[in-house]
């Protein structure tokens, strides 16, 4: 294990500020919360509570369990929303905090095959009418997803 190149905790960091918002589930060393972005429902972010930059700052125990985590949430996601791709970010470009984002993808999403970060390909206002209804079918889907994977968490996971 490589020694954290960043303090434990950083008053600045908007995860480590965050760490108290609801979340869908969370034990002793993470949390998993819901991102709310109407395009891609059921985005899921995975975040390390100690506020560590890299996964080689954490020891092997901790990165498989961070890891186990994220593939749950990546298995519920699947299970319930049923994407055509699974995307698995661990960028930190922007906030050097360790955390997952599990972004669901649909051949037809707006951004798809990009990144969702990249520019839309379908703009804003010039969306077909199925894709409107998949999006909302898709919103409409979010809740049980959320139950699943609080359910598949706390079996495979003891929560705190």
């Amino acid at each position: 294990m490589l020694a954290p190149m960043i303090p434990t905790a950083a008053p600045t960091c908007p995860l480590c500020a965050s760490a108290d918002v609801p979340a869908l589930w969370r034990n002793d060393k993470l949390r998993v919360i819901a991102v709310d972005d109407a395009d891609y429902p059921g985005y899921t972010r995975v975040i390390w509570h100690g506020h560590d930059a890299e996964m080689t700052d954490l020891d092997e125990a901790d990165q498989q369990h961070l890891m186990q985590v994220v593939l749950a949430v990546e298995a519920a996601q699947r299970a319930k929303l049923q994407p055509d791709k699974v995307n698995l970010a661990a960028l930190g470009n922007m906030v050097p905090h360790l955390h997952w984002h599990v972004i669901p993808r649909w051949r037809r999403d707006r951004q798809f095959p990009d990144a969702i970060w990249a520019e839309a390909r379908v703009p804003l206002g010039a969306e077909p009418e199925s894709f409107l209804a998949r999006r909302q079918q898709l919103a409409e889907q979010v809740g049980a997803y959320h139950s699943h994977l609080q359910q598949e968490l706390a079996a495979r996971f003891s929560a705190t």
